[in-house]
């Protein structure tokens, strides 16, 4: 396994969730460090927020949590390293569903599906926008759609990826408004901000995660049927026209299937204390997030409609795997 980024937070060894499974005769929860999958590249802010949840974790668990930046094949080497572990809670995976509700429609020999992972909670809704880079002389999206509508093509924007959810948007807007832009594919929203600063790309449909910490980035849309409370000015792309929108990203904490009821409900646990305290809402108020919490199993069957109707999005948008 290539380990991209490692940061490990050892913490005393003092947590009550082991205990208390070692009461009920379960094998004991965490017995080792625990691996945290992140399944894009460090420094976006998905793997920010993955990073303070692990942290958080490993001071309730009592256990190291190692965070390993699993990249590749829009995400699906992460969460297939996931779908192969042992289903122990000693594994476990953070960042958005669409390795498994869009990536299989997208990505070849993906072994996996809906019904391979355990759905331990649903952190928050990663919102994407068009923003553009310091150099832009576009103000508006107005502007941008004025530019792609006299050069049809000529416009380039960066994206996290060939069927993520700000690629799939995007793609979704030009179709509505009946304009066409070159995509240019990067291994996450990571390494896009640098090229978009210097001015390689025209603009790009990032998360807002990514472009909040940097304010030399200037968003000109809001994926969303809703105004983003962190741009409250910036209009939505429903406002712009687009009539039918890509829901925002769904970003949780993930476990192998076969998870045992009482590691999930301790993980479960650890998941809700985890997001009451405030070195996780600092991140998210930094990233221009808020918590959107969803149990395990409000999780799963979620990402079992998405599945659904990103298949038939994508269909839509001709970008099926051949």
């Amino acid at each position: 396994m290539t380990v991209t980024r490692r940061v490990a937070a050892t913490l005393l060894f003092a947590a009550a969730a082991g205990g208390a499974l070692a009461q009920t005769g379960a094998p004991v929860w965490p017995s080792r460090p625990i691996e945290l999958i992140v399944a894009f590249p460090a420094g976006s802010g998905v793997d920010a927020i993955g990073r303070a949840l692990g942290a958080a974790i490993a001071q309730q668990a009592g256990q190291t949590v190692v965070v390993l930046n699993r990249d590749g094949a829009a995400g699906t080497l992460g969460f297939a390293t996931l779908a192969a572990a042992a289903p122990d809670g000693h594994t476990l995976a953070f960042g958005p569903t669409t390795p498994i509700a869009n990536a299989p429609y997208l990505v070849k020999g993906v072994r996996y599906n809906v019904d391979s992972f355990s759905y331990v909670c649903q952190v928050f809704e990663n919102v994407f926008a068009i923003a553009v880079g310091p150099q832009s002389k576009l103000k508006s999206a107005q502007e941008l759609f004025a530019a792609a509508n006299d050069s049809p093509g000529k416009l380039t924007y960066g994206h996290a990826g060939i069927g993520t959810i700000p690629h799939l948007s995007m793609e979704n807007t030009a179709l509505a408004l009946n304009h066409t832009f070159t995509a240019v594919p990067f291994r996450g929203d990571a390494p896009l901000v640098p090229a978009l600063l210097r001015g390689e790309v025209d603009f790009a449909a990032a998360g807002v995660s990514t472009i909040r910490p940097q304010p030399a980035i200037r968003p000109l849309a809001i994926f969303s049927d809703r105004r983003h409370s962190a741009y409250p000015e910036i209009p939505t792309v429903k406002e712009l026209g687009v009539a039918v929108g890509v829901p925002p990203g769904h970003n949780g904490l993930f476990a192998p299937a076969g998870l045992s009821a009482e590691v999930r409900n301790a993980l479960d646990g650890a998941c809700r204390t985890a997001l009451k305290q405030d070195s996780i809402r600092k991140v998210m108020e930094n990233t221009g997030q808020t918590i959107e919490y969803l149990s395990g199993a409000e999780f799963h069957a979620q990402t079992a409609a998405d599945y659904t109707a990103k298949g038939a999005l994508i269909k839509r948008l001709g970008l099926g795997a051949p």
